[in-house]
């Protein structure tokens, strides 16, 4: 390698933080916080579900709404020190009702971590790593919650799924909390697996229903034989669908598919599964 390429590439490396001008494009500050004065967005990852690993000790992986952010100085702006920067973040939690979970900041850095209760269990974590003595840090915020369905199946993927598995689990078919009342957005869900039915006469199908374990087990097994009977009798009334080809059964929180630990997990054990019948 010649001797201007190494010169150029050790030119690069020590580039400051402050090279950026301006925020990223599309980046905005996350909910709740306002922006330190001084300071720009340099990437911006904002996501309706993922997952990030709080440094605790040990580490506390926590799913739902994701924002991680990296803050730096911009040119002439004034340096707020670790300390200073971790206490304006993790105290707005605090003032809120919420706690400090850990603390571990130098005048070079270091990482800092809240939680502030939620209504329904949609807690908000927020965690500070800060470097450069102040010069960068990075905001990590996750909004406790379970995956929302949106990709659902067709008619035709249903009839491929039975064909090869024998039976596929529907997130999309929704009820109201603790009734087996079909909510109004499960109808585009339904009308697929109507489809289903109506384009293959010989199918029989089981509906089976399933629920987290939130409750009484008796009065969880007999809210998902309900939830199923909805669903058969959803079926007959609206599609013409012959009765007889259709049987249902529940099965409570028996047959789980995930932990019933996280808000993600008891989303999807809640769910009705179509199996195919001879």
């Amino acid at each position: 390698m010649q001797l201007s390429q190494i010169v150029f590439i050790a030119s690069v490396l020590l580039l400051p933080v402050t090279a950026r001008a301006q925020d990223a494009e599309g980046s905005k500050d996350p909910p709740m916080f306002t922006r330190v004065p001084g300071y720009l967005i340099s990437t911006y990852d904002a996501q309706d579900f993922s997952k990030f690993d709080f440094l605790t000790d040990p580490a506390t992986t926590v799913e739902g709404k994701y924002w991680r952010i990296e803050y730096i100085l911009k040119d002439g702006g004034k340096k707020v020190g670790p300390l200073q920067s971790a206490r304006n973040h993790t105290d707005l939690f605090i003032k809120r009702g919420g706690k400090k979970i850990l603390e571990n900041v130098s005048s070079g850095g270091g990482t800092a971590i809240a939680m502030l209760p939620g209504v329904g269990g949609k807690n908000r974590r927020v965690e500070l790593d800060i470097n450069n003595d102040g010069e960068q840090f990075f905001l990590t915020v996750v909004e406790e919650g379970g995956m929302e369905q949106q990709i659902e199946f067709t008619a035709s993927d249903l009839a491929n799924a039975l064909h090869t598995k024998g039976s596929v689990a529907m997130h999309g078919i929704l009820f109201d909390v603790s009734k087996a009342t079909i909510k109004p957005e499960s109808a585009p869900v339904l009308a697929q697996v109507g489809d289903l039915l109506k384009n293959d006469a010989a199918l029989k199908l089981e509906i089976e229903g399933h629920t987290d374990n939130t409750g009484v087990a008796a009065t969880n097994l007999k809210l998902s034989q309900d939830r199923a009977a909805s669903v058969k009798a959803y079926l007959v009334q609206t599609f013409g669908i012959e009765a007889s080809r259709l049987t249902t059964a529940g099965f409570g929180a028996s047959k789980p598919v995930a932990e019933n630990t996280t808000d993600a997990g008891t989303a999807q054990n809640r769910r009705v599964e179509l199996v195919k019948k001879p």
